[in-house]
């Protein structure tokens, strides 16, 4: 299982599909517990999610700014996944603009409850999450 300290294009093109990404904050005494979301991988190497300001994940990466993000392939294909661990920054600019790409990536917004569902998390208080990794780690076959 080969690992570095930076995304490469291979990941960032595996990464740029339609796929969930399962991300896993430090807890404390609790075990780790993956939460699937929307991400999107950024040409500078980073990857990028956002939140609700007060969620359990945003709680937790105040007292840790650790977090790691694994993307797996889908039934089917070839078995292959990335995971992406380092410190996370919180930022309140871009957010959404970022959840309306990725809303455009994971729904088909010619659908009027996807489009409404779209305009309710635009109406929402959103905080944009970025990793910077540290650690890399990738598996394909």
């Amino acid at each position: 299982m080969p690992h570095t300290d930076s995304l490469t294009a291979e990941d960032l093109e595996f990464l740029a599909r339609p796929l969930h990404g399962f991300l896993s904050v430090a807890g404390g005494t609790q075990p780790p517990q993956p939460r699937p979301l929307w991400f999107e991988a950024t040409a500078e190497g980073t990857v990028q999610f956002f939140t609700e300001p007060g969620s359990l994940k945003m709680r937790r990466l105040a007292r840790d700014p650790r977090a790691s993000l694994v993307v797996a392939a889908p039934v089917g294909e070839r078995e292959r996944w990335i995971s992406v661990a380092g410190r996370t920054t919180v930022e309140t600019d871009g957010v959404s603009d970022l959840a309306s790409r990725l809303a455009a990536r994971y729904w088909d917004l010619d659908d009027p409850a996807r489009a409404r569902s779209l305009a309710a998390i635009l109406g929402s208080e959103l905080t944009r999450v970025v990793i910077h990794p540290e650690t890399v780690y990738r598996y394909g076959y």
